[in-house]
């Protein structure tokens, strides 16, 4: 099925630089892209994979964003003025919207320029609420938000929130029940992107299907899984500011940008590359400008000794390293009937998984040393992260073999695997994605469990299916990763609070004393009161075990010379609004074979 935006072909000369009369004509400028997994519907409400977060950030707006060049990351007004007005007591914000800005045309404004109102995002934050959208976001606003309870008892658009109010056209004031440190960060995410009332009641049910925002992009051309096209739209508002640091490069972009509107080129190709091998050929054949962390399988390909190949330097692409705010876990479903419960003998089977899982060999063969040893479930660089911090949990198969047998794991089937205590066959089930990478992953954890005696058997299946089984509670255990929506620990430990299984906990972690310190926790701003919890929800998350606490990326990104304005931001999924091609270089490179080798 192949979407088209209605508008998109009126605006069409305009978006590809057709000159005005008495301009000469400038070449079209186009980023050339890829995701790595299938999109799902563009609502803003709903989507949570990362693969559609790259899109939606790109076509709707928040009130806030993140300053494209601060380290650490820090956040700008983005449709407000100006960052809020915030009371003393730290639970009221006023917003005040900037006027003039537009929603992308759409039949369902009948022919009329739609104006963004803050009324527009009283609407859309009460939409996280619908019960019928089971959005993955509405943990974030749900109980803080005064007067909310209205909502979670009877959803309606028009239900009124005393804490959610627009007094006047451009106005927006928010009113907390208890001061939160991350409620402006929670203004920053996709989820919050403006939508029009309009959009979503004239097309009931698929809000997904037709994305109408107000970003610096707008949707051309959309076959679904396979290609989109993001046209500039010529009513973006956006210009650059933004906080450069002391290094040549930022200040290079900052200089190259600083003032002018946003975006800088026409319009973004967009490709689905689901298999490792097609993105690396792509990046190397110039079908992509810039290729954000080599697929572990690939990197002999580009990389030797550490280093960038010397014929892959010589055509100008350079070589980067980024430690991304992502962690990579391997979940255990805790209602699973097989590893599940909070019984000593399934809290034994899962510390044993934990003990198999071969760390130093992950790294070292599949990632090609471009990662770090999780010790918990907070990367470096997050506010709340120890670097003192060591997981008790050690990789010691010789121990948890002694542990399995200890709690009944004894009896075995001829070919030497364990059974249950109570003496039935023991089969783990791995959900894993059908591609190089999750065949090779795969091997690893057969390898690691059965050393310990455990036979596994593997699922593989698309990612995006996965997940939305994992939301239905239908999938055992699943290696999976997160990266911050922001940068603070307050993001990665509800991915484990109960009142989260079925949306972010896939592990349907429930425990008393786990919740209790997140919502301590999560009232505190960073600092070592803060600190002592986390130690506390790291040594209970150890003692049951939901997760494996895997590995932290270091990303090796690869781009090629033609692209401007390039660098990787900690928090957002992509930096396309800020980048330019040099249309001519590409060209020249293109013509003496740098790109097609």
């Amino acid at each position: 099925m192949t979407y088209r935006l209605a508008a998109a072909a009126l605006l069409f000369p305009l978006l590809c630089g057709a000159a005005a009369p008495g301009e000469s004509a400038r070449p079209e400028k186009v980023l050339r892209m890829f995701l790595s997994t299938s999109e799902t519907g563009l609502d803003p409400a709903v989507a949570s994979d990362n693969a559609t977060l790259s899109l939606l950030e790109n076509l709707f707006d928040p009130l806030l964003r993140y300053d494209y060049l601060a380290r650490p990351a820090k956040l700008r007004p983005n449709t407000a003025v100006a960052m809020p007005e915030v009371s003393a007591d730290g639970l009221s914000y006023t917003f005040r919207i900037r006027p003039g800005i537009l929603f992308t045309p759409d039949p369902a404004f009948k022919g009329a320029r739609r104006e963004v109102t803050a009324q527009d995002y009283v609407y859309s934050i009460k939409r996280l609420y619908d019960p019928t959208l089971k959005s993955p976001w509405a943990y974030i606003f749900e109980g803080k938000i005064a007067g909310d309870e209205a909502l979670r008892k009877r959803y309606g658009p028009d239900v009124p929130v005393a804490g959610l109010q627009a007094p006047e056209r451009y106005t927006l004031r928010i009113r907390l029940n208890a001061p939160d440190n991350n409620f402006l960060f929670y203004l920053a995410t996709a989820a919050t992107g403006v939508v029009a009332r309009e959009v979503i009641e004239a097309y009931p049910g698929q809000a997904g299907n037709h994305p109408v925002g107000t970003g610096p992009f707008m949707i051309g051309d959309w076959k679904r899984s396979d290609r989109i096209v993001l046209l500039a739209n010529p009513d973006s508002t956006a210009v650059f500011h933004a906080t450069p640091g002391n290094s040549a490069e930022d200040r290079a972009i900052a200089a190259a940008l600083e003032g002018k509107r946003l975006p800088r080129v026409d319009r973004v190709e967009v490709k689905i590359a689901e298999e490792f091998q097609g993105r690396m050929l792509g990046f190397l054949n110039a079908e992509y400008d810039y290729l954000e962390q080599i697929p572990e399988s690939m990197t002999d390909m580009v990389v030797s000794d550490g280093r960038l190949k010397p014929e892959l330097a010589a055509r100008g692409i350079v070589l980067s390293r980024f430690p991304v705010l992502q962690t990579y876990y391997m979940w255990m479903n805790m209602n699973d009937p097989v590893v599940g419960g909070y019984g000593k003998d399934k809290v034994a089977l899962r510390r044993a998984i934990s003990m198999a899982y071969n760390n130093a060999e992950d790294i070292a063969l599949l990632k090609k040393g471009f990662a770090i040893k999780a010790e918990s479930p907070l990367p470096p660089n997050v506010l709340g992260y120890d670097p003192n911090y060591r997981s008790p949990v050690p990789y010691d198969p010789v121990l948890a073999n002694a542990l399995l047998d200890r709690h009944g794991y004894t009896r075995r089937d001829p070919d030497g695997f364990r059974r249950a205590p109570d003496g039935k066959a023991l089969t783990l089930t791995m959900h894993s994605e059908a591609t190089v990478g999750g065949r090779l992953r795969d091997e690893l954890w057969r390898k690691c469990l059965n050393a310990i005696g455990l036979r596994v058997v593997f699922k593989s299946d698309k990612k995006t299916e996965i997940i939305k089984a994992s939301r239905l509670g239908t999938v055992q255990m699943f290696e999976s990763n997160w990266i911050a929506d922001f940068p603070d620990g307050d993001n990665f430990y509800q991915l484990l609070y109960g009142p989260n299984a079925g949306r972010a906990n896939y592990a349907r972690f429930n425990l008393p004393a786990y919740n209790q310190r997140y919502e301590q926790a999560r009232r505190l701003s960073d600092g070592p009161e803060r600190q002592k919890l986390y130690f506390e929800m790291n040594q209970l998350i150890h003692a049951y075990n939901p997760w494996v606490p895997l590995t932290h990326v270091l990303s090796g990104d690869l781009r090629h010379p033609w692209l401007k304005n390039y660098k990787r931001h900690p928090v957002e999924f992509t930096t396309w609004r800020y980048l330019d091609v040099d249309v001519a270089e590409r060209a020249r490179l293109a013509r003496g074979g740098g790109g097609n080798r």
